[in-house]
């Protein structure tokens, strides 16, 4: 059996990832950072449709809190074979020059720092045929001017951390690739940006004429982990509607 862990699986994306992995016939743990509640609702959906899943509460910041969650996910359903590093923050959309010290340092530690202890954790026990996939953002090709290019530069950090580690780990048998989603409909918007309505203002732009959905993401990600890709590593995908 494949066994996931999915950080940030509480909420939008890496909830409706969760939940399509264990679709799939995926053990999925639900990591979260403080919402219990979401994580264990999303635990009870999957259980409720013969799934097997648990929430494990981790601050990704930390490294200790990194190795406990793939620890507890071992004990709690075996061998760990995939992780989607997802879990990520963002802030208030505003001009560059007014950027918070506090709300820089913040999104790179969790973006950034985050991320790679995860991934560092994921190589240290995945064995031939584990994959990683990390989420990225179309911000990290566009720059989100006006916006929040410090966001967006850390979501191009992570596409080189896709591309380094599937250079590193492809000759040990385990795939490293990206998502990079558009503009979704999720609370991101009104818990990180600051504008609740941003998908509805921007989703016309796209050459889909709209924005995305959680389950779309979640889909690519799942194709990924799937072993209809076994060939492909170091790839990014973009899900974002031809953005």
């Amino acid at each position: 059996m494949k066994v996931t862990i999915v950080t940030g699986g509480s909420r939008g994306i890496g909830a409706a990832t969760c939940r399509r992995l264990a679709a799939d016939g995926h053990a999925v743990t639900v990591g979260y950072r403080g919402d219990r509640e979401a994580a264990e609702r999303v635990v009870g959906e999957i259980r409720d449709k013969g799934g097997s899943a648990v929430a494990i509460a981790v601050d990704t910041r930390d490294a200790a809190a990194v190795e406990s969650l793939f620890h507890g996910t071992a004990d709690a359903l075996g061998p760990v074979t995939g992780l989607v590093n997802n879990a990520g923050v963002g802030s208030r959309i505003g001009r560059f020059a007014d950027l918070d010290e506090a709300d820089l340092r913040r999104v790179v530690d969790v973006n950034v720092v985050g991320a790679i202890l995860c991934a560092r954790e994921a190589a240290r026990r995945l064995t031939r045929g584990g994959a990683i996939v990390n989420i990225s953002s179309v911000a990290a090709a566009t720059g989100s001017p006006f916006e929040y290019p410090h966001y967006a530069a850390t979501k191009a950090a992570i596409e080189a951390l896709t591309v380094g580690l599937a250079k590193e780990l492809g000759p040990e048998g385990i795939r490293v690739n990206t998502v990079a989603p558009g503009i979704i409909y999720t609370d991101f918007h009104a818990t990180q940006s600051g504008e609740a309505g941003r998908p509805d203002r921007l989703g016309p732009g796209a050459p889909l004429g709209r924005s995305g959905q959680p389950e779309e993401v979640a889909a690519a990600v799942a194709w990924l982990l799937s072993d209809d890709a076994s060939y492909v590593t170091g790839a990014n995908l973009r899900v974002a509607g031809g953005r």
